[in-house]
């Protein structure tokens, strides 16, 4: 496994850069579960507007550990609850959200009021991709 290289780090930019849906899986007491999300892409991690009362971050509160797959990239990494949408640390992120999700983010559904909106940083630590015949084997962890 290596490290991202630039051309790999282009690729998920290009592919995941925006609002992608991809297949969340995490795992509690042995049993595996699977759901497509909205994320984007961004430095080595996929962001997620969510909430924290979800079925989904209660299991990643139980083992953060989970995996991913999207258009020709499958991946592992630890999923992590930045907190409230809201809150100033998230801004920056937040403001990319809001770019990223755009098309849907104010259509209604979610409540920014509510503390429990949250953010899920997924951060990567390996995965695989597939591009026009070449083969990434990635190791996040290394810089």
């Amino acid at each position: 496994m290596e490290k991202l290289t630039k051309e790999a780090e282009e690729i998920l930019m290009e592919r995941f850069g925006k609002d992608s849906i991809i297949a969340l899986a995490t795992t509690v007491d042995g049993m595996p579960y699977v759901r497509n999300v909205n994320a984007f892409y961004s430095e080595g991690a996929f962001y997620v507007l969510t909430y924290r009362l979800s079925n989904k971050m209660k299991q990643i509160e139980r083992n953060p550990i989970v995996a991913i797959a999207g258009d020709w990239f499958t991946a592992h990494g630890k999923g992590i609850n930045l907190g409230y949408f809201g809150k100033e640390e998230n801004k920056e992120i937040a403001e990319k959200m809001r770019v990223a999700f755009a098309e849907w983010i104010d259509n209604g559904h979610n409540n920014f009021e509510d503390e429990n909106t949250c953010i899920l940083c997924i951060e990567l630590t390996d995965g695989l991709l597939l591009s026009h015949g070449t083969r990434y084997e990635i190791d996040f962890s290394k810089k």
